[in-house]
């Protein structure tokens, strides 16, 4: 891209429920569950909830896992995150998606120099 642009782009993130068969959750996680993540808007599906502390275990590496990385970058190929309690066996997935295009001055009022 152009450095004179207004544009960049984000990968649009899904994060899935990895429940291990053998191992206890006590999280409220269930096979299946999810969330998307659409530049800062995160989308659960209807009647599907999800635990703060869990997200708070994820939300860090969600921006990073946004951009563009080169590919040996341990952000680039690293996907799973535990759950925050030891106890619990579940694992939260993080895939990258389609990259979405936005434009500098619809995000921020701050200019570009």
């Amino acid at each position: 891209m152009d450095e004179t642009e207004d544009k960049f782009e984000l990968y649009d993130l899904r994060v899935d429920v990895v429940c291990p068969p053998d191992k206890p959750i006590y999280c409220g996680a269930k096979p299946g569950d999810h969330f998307v993540l659409k530049g800062e808007m995160l989308h659960l599906p209807p009647n599907q909830g999800f635990s703060i502390y869990s997200l708070a275990a994820i939300l860090p590496l969600l921006p990073a896992k946004q951009r563009p990385t080169h590919r040996n970058d341990w952000m680039s190929t690293d996907a799973l995150v535990a759950c925050p309690d030891p106890n619990c066996g579940s694992q939260f997935k993080i895939t990258r998606l389609q990259p979405r295009s936005f434009a500098h001055g619809e995000t921020t009022a701050v200019p570009l120099i």
